[in-house]
């Protein structure tokens, strides 16, 4: 089991201590991404009007609406990969049948070389029988 981190992290110019069992890195990640929110939140005019409390609401619904259209983009991934995958083991299975294909038409293609050549044999060694008597 992972040990727990401990980062300090500043949100909105506010020094916050956080744990959890990821990477310090990961955590400040986090805190800038929470800053970056905040910030679009503070573009908007009417932002600055409301209280405390609907800021706080405000906020977390454009991290969930993030995260749902995150977590949707994410789906359609795995959808996307989950064809490819499917499209690639058809391609090989195509591959295959298309090898032996190839190998039946290169046997074929040295039985009818064998068969000409006996064939042009047979045409000079009645050419020679024809010749010889004349």
């Amino acid at each position: 089991m992972k040990d727990k981190n401990v980062a300090e992290v500043l949100i909105q110019g506010r020094k916050y201590t956080i744990g959890g069992f990821e990477s310090d890195e990961y955590m400040q990640k986090i805190a800038t991404y929470i800053n970056h929110k905040y910030d679009e939140c503070k573009e908007q005019e009417f932002y600055r009007h409301l209280d405390f409390e609907r800021r706080s609401v405000l906020l977390a619904v454009n991290m969930a609406d993030d995260y749902y259209k995150e977590k949707k983009k994410a789906s359609e991934y795995r959808s996307e990969n989950k064809n490819k995958d499917k499209a690639v083991v058809e391609m090989k299975h195509e591959i295959i049948d298309l090898q032996e294909k190839l190998k039946a038409a290169e046997e074929k293609n040295r039985q009818l070389a064998d068969s000409l050549e006996k064939t042009e044999k047979k045409v000079v060694e009645l050419e020679t029988k024809l010749k010889h008597r004349r």
